[in-house]
Order: structure tokens, then C-alpha cells, then sequence
């Protein structure tokens, strides 16, 4: 990685994309801490600290604590990811979205014109529920209609902003803008996590059980991010085989390829949705001031609350979990059957005169295809099961209370990757430019 990021940096091109990469992230961190007008960020960090506790932890990791402090930009890239993820789901349901993103360059700017679009309206949505219910607990101070219109103008001007920038990025700079913006926002909390994790295990301890604490911390965090790797990398690749054939006085083909089907074929979006709907009645009741004092309620709500689980006060609770675990293996399953056909795989095997080596085209390709599918998605979703609780049970365990979990460490481990990989790729194009134009 150092050695690509050395070479990179001799580069002019890629020395001048970098550096935009960074003025950008500057201005997205300055935008981060820029307080909206006429609005107490103390007062609502205060509100959501005594009030909704972790229920925002994983939105307030991902807008770089922004959130908590309610400042310009404190949606973020939230809106936008958001309305991504919409357009690829609804993509497979409606057949003229579907046609539109095989439509080549014309038909992805229109597919990148509808996300805006829709990444506004959702900004406008989360504004004004959010302003309407910090309004409604008295965490905004003047609670009127000026105030209001002033939170929803500021929130979906800064989240438009944030969009924007990400494609600048991606445009001029390294690397997808908008998972730049979203690792970095994981990374800028990183330091002050640290620091709590010094103060709660090591601060005022003896040396021994200070180096102790820290050869854990440190050996939790690596053993975390090795899984991530292993899980981002593997692959199973499916042998194929094409036909002979002639082709005018020649004989064409013969060559063999693979089909690489990744191990984590999902990404983290699995862990994303069950985190999210986990997290979603808690934070409706909090939000809003609902009144809860039905015992059975309480006790589903703890039940569903990560704070609650591995706690050795309440044990019980951690067969919440379970839910958890079903909910990551689910939208494992979900998302995977909607990116990735196996039908349509061996069609196109069989228009192009492809086949796996032992099985018959068709319908016996696709079965196989999809019991290697099972395999693997299970596999992935173990994985990804495995490094999301890590942390939920360090935190339920030890107390080690941190914002970065393992749903934070998979999309700075994937993105750091994929820019590394965007810059070897502009490296390799350039020398390919370099010896053609000798």
C-alpha cells in the first residue's frame, strides 16, 4: 500500500487528483463542524446524549459526529447512500429503470439524475422529522415555524453540497467520492474513541495491566480488520469453458476464463439494514416523546437495543442477537438473489458458447450456479455476522463503549482497498499510455 501510495505521488496526474481528493475532504470536514444558524448545538448534543443514547451511533459514525452537533452538514452522505441503495433495489421491480441502466454512458447519467433527485426529496424528509421532533422535546430552544424552514433549508443545502462534492471526487479526484467522504467521516472519530478506550482501560493502571490492555485493544482491532480483508477479497471463481468454432478459415476460441463470484457478495449493506431496523422503533419513540410504560414493550424494546446484549446485567437480553444474526443472513440472501442471476449468467454462457467443464448448459448451469450462490452467501454472511458482533460484545462485555463498529471497519477496510486499487488502475493506464506513445 505505501509503496503504491510512493509511486503515486511521482505521478503528476495522479499527485493533482490526489490533492483535490484532499482539499474536497477539508472542505466537507469544515462543513462538519460549521454550526447551522440560530440553532444550540450544545442543547441537542445534550438531548441526544441523556435521551437516545447509542440509538444514533451508527448515523453519527457515519456523518463524522456531525449529527450530534447538528451542523450544515449533519445528514451528510446519509440521504444519498439512502437513495442509492433505492434506486438499485427498485431497478429490479420496475422493467424502464432496468432497460435504462443497460442503456450504456446516456443511461447512467440518467440513473445519476433520478438519485439526485431523489436524494433531495429524502434530505427534505429526514429535515424536516428531525427539526419537527428536537422541536417537539425542546432541544431546539425557539420552537417556531422560522426555525423550522431554517433546519430543513441549511440540512438539504449541506447534504446537496456533500453530494456534490462526492462526484467531484469521483470525477476529478481518486477513488468513489462518496465512500472517500464516508471513510474519512469513520476515521476523523477513530482518535477520540481511542482516547476513551486509554481512559477506561489504562489510565491510572499499573504498567503491566496498562500494556495488557493495550496488546488487546490492539490485537481485537487487528484480528477485526484481518477477517474484513479475507472477507472483502475472497472469491470462489467459477471455471468456464468456451467452444471451438470457425470463424471465416479460422478456429476461434478454445480459451478457458472463470466466473469470480465474491465471498461477501452483499458488502456491508446486509449489516447496514439490520442495524437500521433494529435501531428504527427506538429511536421513533425517543424522537417523538411516546410514552412506553406497557412492560412488554419495554422488554422487546431492550431486547432489540444493542447496548443490552453480552451486558452480564442483563443477560437475558442477549438473545437478541439471534434476531440480529437472522436479519445480516436474510438481506444477505435478499440483496445477493437481486444482483447477482444465475439464469441470466447461463444464458449469456450459452449465446456466447460457454459452458462450466462437467455440467450441461442451461438449466443444469444455472442449478449449479446457485448451490454455489448458497455456499458462498452463507459463508459471507457468517463473516460479516462475526466481525459486526465483535465489537457489540467488547462494548456489552467490558464496557468499551466506542462509535466505530464492526459495520464501520468493513467500509474503511472496502474503501481503502477499492482507492488503492483505483490508483494502481490509473497507474497501470498511464505506463500502458507511456509505452504506446514511445
Amino acid at each position: 500500500m505505501f509503496k503504491t501510495l510512493r509511486n503515486a505521488f511521482k505521478i503528476k496526474d495522479i499527485r493533482s487528483r490526489l490533492f483535490y481528493t484532499f482539499i474536497m475532504l477539508i472542505i466537507v470536514r469544515f462543513g462538519c463542524q460549521l454550526p447551522i444558524p440560530g440553532i444550540d448545538s450544545s442543547q441537542i448534543k445534550a438531548f441526544l446524549e441523556s435521551s437516545l443514547g447509542d440509538s444514533f451511533s451508527l448515523l453519527n459514525s457515519f456523518t463524522g459526529g456531525s449529527f450530534e452537533q447538528m451542523s450544515l452538514f449533519a445528514l451528510n452522505v446519509s440521504p444519498y447512500i439512502t437513495s442509492s441503495i433505492m434506486v438499485q433495489l427498485l431497478t429490479i421491480v420496475i422493467p424502464a429503470l432496468e432497460e435504462m441502466q443497460q442503456d450504456g454512458a446516456e443511461g447512467r447519467k440518467k440513473m445519476n439524475q433520478i438519485t439526485r433527485i431523489i436524494t433531495i426529496f429524502l434530505a427534505i424528509v429526514q429535515a424536516l422529522s428531525i427539526s419537527i421532533g428536537f422541536g417537539r422535546a425542546g432541544a431546539l430552544g425557539p420552537y417556531n415555524a422560522f426555525t423550522i424552514v431554517t433546519m430543513v433549508i441549511c440540512l438539504t443545502a449541506g447534504s446537496s453540497l456533500v453530494m456534490w462534492i462526492g462526484e467531484r471526487i469521483t470525477e476529478k479526484g481518486i477513488g468513489n467520492g462518496v465512500s472517500v467522504i464516508l471513510l474519512v467521516n469513520i476515521v476523523s472519530r477513530m482518535p477520540n474513541d481511542f482516547y476513551n478506550l486509554y481512559v477506561m482501560f489504562m489510565k491510572g493502571k499499573t504498567w503491566v495491566q496498562a500494556i495488557e490492555a493495550a496488546v488487546i485493544i490492539v490485537g481485537v482491532v487487528l484480528l477485526t480488520i484481518v477477517l474484513v480483508i479475507l472477507l472483502q477479497d475472497g472469491e470462489r471463481k467459477v471455471p468456464v469453458q468456451y467452444a471451438k468454432k470457425m470463424q471465416g478459415r479460422r478456429l476461434v476460441g478454445g480459451q478457458s476464463s472463470g466466473i469470480p463470484i465474491k465471498v461477501n457478495t452483499a458488502g456491508v449493506l446486509p449489516v447496514i439494514f439490520a442495524s437500521s431496523i433494529l435501531q428504527f422503533p427506538s429511536v421513533i419513540i425517543n424522537l417523538f416523546g411516546i410514552q412506553t410504560t406497557n412492560p412488554t414493550v419495554q422488554k422487546v424494546l431492550m431486547l432489540i437495543n444493542s447496548n443490552y446484549w453480552f451486558n452480564r446485567s442483563y443477560p437475558v437480553y442477549t438473545w437478541g442477537v439471534l434476531i440480529y444474526v437472522f436479519l445480516i443472513v436474510f438481506f444477505a440472501y435478499f440483496y445477493t438473489s437481486i444482483t447477482f442471476n444465475p439464469l441470466e449468467i447461463s444464458n449469456n454462457l450459452k449465446k456466447q458458447g460457454g459452458f462450466v467443464p462437467g455440467i450441461r448448459p442451461g438449466k443444469p448451469t444455472t442449478e449449479y450456479l446457485n448451490k454455489i450462490l448458497n455456499y458462498i452467501i452463507i459463508i459471507g454472511a457468517i463473516g460479516l455476522t462475526i466481525v459486526a458482533l465483535i465489537p457489540v460484545f467488547f462494548a456489552g462485555w467490558f464496557k468499551a463503549n466506542v462509535t466505530f463498529g464492526g459495520t464501520s471497519i468493513i467500509i474503511v477496510v472496502g474503501v481503502v482497498l477499492e482507492t488503492i486499487k483505483s490508483v494502481e488502475s490509473k497507474m497501470l493506464v498511464r505506463n500502458y499510455n507511456g509505452f504506446l506513445s514511445e
